[in-house]
C-alpha cells in the first residue's frame, strides 16, 4: 500500500542533507563545546557556525541567538522569564498549549492574562490587542502561523502596538519557520521561538531570538552555557542539524519551493472541496481563505466524526490529523476552532492536512483518490448521516 504523510505540522522527517551535516558530531567530533582541548573546540566551532546561520535566518546579531530544546522551552522561557507577580499578560485563545498552560500556571502566581479571541477567519485583530493593554501589561505573545489552521497572524502590526506602548512582544514561530518570510526586525518582536523538527530538522532542539537588552531570566540554571541564558551542555549534533534545516529553509523561500508547496496544497484543497458538505476553516468575509502557511489546510466534513475519518484514511495509507498532535486522544474539540466560532460538531468533524516540502504531485493524486472513498465510508456508518438521510 502506498503511504502518504500529510501531518507535517506534527513533525517532519530529516532531510538527507540535515542527516549528513549531523553525522560527524555523533562520533568523530563528539566533544563538549565548553572544553578547551581540540575535541571541545571542534564542537564549539560548529556551534558558533550554526549560530551565525540562525542569526541570518532570524536577521539578527549572533549574540541574540540562544539554542534550547525546542518550541515549548522557548515559549515557556519568554513567559516565565519575563513575567512577575502583579504583571499583566496578553495572548490569544488560539495559541499552542505551551503558551496557554504557562499562562494558566502564572495565574496562581499573581499574573493576570487576557486571552484575545480571533475573528471567525482565525485572524487576530491588532486593535483588540491594543484595547487589552493596561498600565501593568508587560508581555504580548502571539503565534506567527497557527498550528491547526495555518492562518498567518499580522505580527508586524502587533509589533507596532507593542512598540508604541512599551510592552515586550514574543512570537511563537514554530509553525511559521521555513514557510513564512522571516525577519525579526520587521516583526518588531523582542523574543521569538522556533523548533527544528517542524522544519525537517531533528527533534529535541530549537532556538530563540532574544533581542539585546531584553531582561529575560533563564529557566535552567547551572553552567555558563549560551552566555548564561540557558544552562546545559549543548546538543551539538542537534544544533548543527537545526542550522542546516534553517539554511535549506532560507533556500526554499527563494527557489520556488514554497510557491510549489502552496500550489499543491491548493490543488489538494480544491479537490476535497468538490465533495458535498465540506469547507475550509480560515476564510474571510469574502469567502476566500485568509493568508495561511503554504502547506496547511483545515477542512470540515459534515455528518461524520473527524477521528473516525483520520483512522479510515490511515487504513488507506494517508496520514492526517484532527488538530494539534499535543492533544491527540483528547475528547474535547479543538480549542482553536471553537475560539473561531465553530460549534462542537463541526470542530470535531474537521481535519488538518499539512504537507511536507517533499510532497509530490503523485502524493496529492493518491490523497484525492482515497479521501472521497474514506469520507463516503465513514458517512455511511455515521448515525448523524443516517438520521439526515431518513
Amino acid at each position: 500500500m502506498r503511504r502518504v504523510y500529510m501531518d507535517a505540522n506534527a513533525t517532519t522527517p530529516l532531510l538527507p542533507e540535515v542527516m549528513e551535516a549531523m553525522r560527524p558530531y555523533w562520533m568523530e567530533h563528539f566533544g563538549n563545546a565548553s572544553s578547551i582541548h581540540q575535541h571541545g573546540q571542534q564542537a564549539h566551532s560548529a556551534v558558533d557556525k550554526a549560530r551565525q546561520t540562525l542569526a541570518q535566518f532570524f536577521n539578527c546579531h549572533d549574540a541574540e541567538v540562544v539554542f534550547n530544546s525546542g518550541g515549548t522551552e522557548g515559549d515557556n522561557t519568554a513567559i516565565f522569564g519575563l513575567l512577575h507577580p502583579g504583571d499583566h499578560f496578553i495572548t490569544t485563545s488560539i495559541e499552542h498549549s505551551a503558551i496557554l498552560e504557562a499562562a494558566k500556571r502564572l495565574k496562581h502566581h499573581g499574573v493576570e492574562t487576557t486571552f484575545v479571541k480571533p475573528q471567525k477567519s482565525g485572524l487576530i485583530d491588532p486593535t483588540d490587542i491594543m484595547r487589552a493593554i493596561r498600565p501593568n501589561t508587560r508581555l504580548i505573545s502571539v503565534m506567527l502561523a497557527n498550528n491547526e489552521t495555518g492562518v498567518v497572524q499580522p505580527v508586524e502590526e502587533i509589533g507596532k502596538v507593542a512598540a508604541s506602548t512599551g510592552v515586550f512582544f514574543h512570537i511563537d514561530a514554530v509553525q511559521g519557520a521555513g514557510k513564512v518570510e522571516f525577519d525579526v526586525r520587521r516583526f518588531g518582536c523582542h523574543l521569538l521561538s522556533i523548533s527544528a523538527h517542524k522544519m525537517h530538522g531533528p527533534k529535541g532542539v530549537g532556538a530563540m531570538y532574544v533581542r539585546k537588552g531584553t531582561p529575560v531570566e533563564s529557566l535552567l540554571v547551572g553552567g555558563s552555557h549560551e552566555r548564561r541564558r540557558r544552562a546545559g551542555t549543548e546538543n551539538v549534533p542537534g544544533i548543527v542539524g537545526l542550522a542546516k534545516a534553517a539554511e535549506l529553509a532560507m533556500a526554499s523561500l527563494d527557489n520556488g519551493t514554497i510557491h510549489r508547496l502552496a500550489s499543491l496544497r491548493d490543488r489538494l484543497e480544491a479537490g476535497i472541496l468538490e465533495l458535498p458538505g465540506t469547507g475550509v476553516n480560515g476564510v474571510g468575509a469574502d469567502g476566500k481563505p485568509v493568508p495561511r502557511a503554504a502547506n496547511t489546510s483545515n477542512i470540515w466534513f459534515e455528518n461524520l466524526e473527524g477521528e473516525a475519518l483520520v483512522i479510515a484514511l490511515d487504513m488507506k495509507g494517508v496520514a492526517v490529523s484532527g488538530g494539534s498532535a499535543c492533544h491527540s486522544g483528547a475528547t474535547e474539540p479543538s480549542h482553536v476552532l471553537m475560539a473561531m466560532g465553530l460549534d462542537k460538531a463541526r470542530a470535531r468533524a474537521s481535519l488538518r492536512f499539512s504537507l511536507l516540502k517533499t510532497v509530490t504531485e503523485e502524493d496529492v493524486d493518491y490523497a484525492l483518490q482515497v479521501v472521497p472513498q474514506a469520507v463516503e465510508h465513514v458517512r455511511s456508518l455515521s448515525p448523524v448521516a443516517a438520521a439526515t438521510a431518513s
